[in-house]
């Protein structure tokens, strides 16, 4: 499936934590980012109801205040949830930005969830965001509860829509629920990495990894949130790596993951928390995929 996003940024009330891998299959020299715009493909690549669709999230716009196990719907959700996205300043932005990637994740595209909030001049604004994916169109209705497995499938949805830069990028996504046709995997054959986690965990965490290969047109195109993110230091030249905001990024897939699907090219598992057990691992994982480029 293939998608697009755009920016929001918030982060999330755990530390950030190293992983010692990063980069370490990653050249010394850091690709100079040409920015690639693929903006022209969002909403015109007819691929919107498989799979591929917008992605953009800054790696700060994950609150959990906006998460809620109530039933997606203004009428229901928590109090706290609610008051989130109304806010009128930053932090209603932040709010109302990851309200709108979980409803993209887990409604269907003829679903939407409406509100309206005011801001600190009086002037109300009323906001529609529309379903895409669809893994828990039933959360229009009913609450997600303890439901771990849904939850971690909108959690990996939602990690793999993240930018460090918040700029628009179509990606493909991936995995046993994300179907793909051919044309999609022909169109998108660069395999970015892989993102899994639980958002509404009472410690709430997203991992990444990237792929040894692919991570060169990641950088390409602006997306750092599976390799990490380069940067310079003007005085001394030093070249480091970041984790995006609070995901953890434990190194190369093909040492954290396993089970690659033969058609689909989508990892079937990932190590959870490498830190915790290397044994450990999730099914629920959602791969990305990128534009072969120029």
């Amino acid at each position: 499936m293939v998608l697009c996003c755009s920016r929001s940024v918030a982060v999330f009330a755990l530390p950030l934590l190293t992983a010692a891998c990063i980069g370490a299959e990653i050249d010394e020299q850091a690709e100079e980012l040409v920015g690639e715009a693929e903006s022209e493909l969002i909403a015109h690549n007819g691929y919107l109801w498989n799979g591929l669709t917008p992605n953009g999230l800054t790696p700060n716009g994950l609150t959990p205040n906006g998460l809620t196990p109530n039933a997606l719907s203004p009428t229901a959700l928590t109090s706290t949830a609610l008051a989130a996205i109304k806010n009128p300043g930053t932090n209603g932005a932040l709010a109302r930005e990851l309200m709108r990637y979980i409803v993209s994740c887990s409604l269907r595209p003829d679903q939407t969830f409406s509100f309206s909030w005011t801001d600190s001049s009086g002037v109300a604004h009323p906001e529609v965001y529309h379903g895409d994916l669809g893994y828990a169109h039933w959360w229009a209705n009913h609450g997600i509860g303890n439901d771990t497995y849904v939850q971690h499938q909108i959690s990996a949805c939602i990690a793999a829509r993240v930018n460090w830069y918040g700029v628009s990028v179509n990606i493909s996504l991936r995995n046993n629920e994300l179907a793909s046709t051919s044309a999609e995997r022909a169109a998108y054959p660069v395999r970015e990495g892989a993102f899994w986690g639980n958002l509404f965990a009472a410690t709430p965490y997203l991992g990444a990894c990237y792929d040894s290969v692919g991570y060169v047109r990641a950088r390409q195109v602006q997306r750092d949130c599976a390799a990490g993110h380069v940067e310079t230091d003007p005085t001394t030249g030093e070249v480091t790596w970041q984790q995006c905001g609070s995901m953890v990024i434990w190194g190369p897939c093909n040492q954290m993951c396993n089970g690659v699907d033969s058609t689909a090219g989508y990892f079937r598992g990932c190590v959870t928390n490498h830190s915790v057990s290397p044994y450990v691992r999730t099914d629920q994982v959602v791969t990305t995929f990128l534009t072969a480029g120029p």
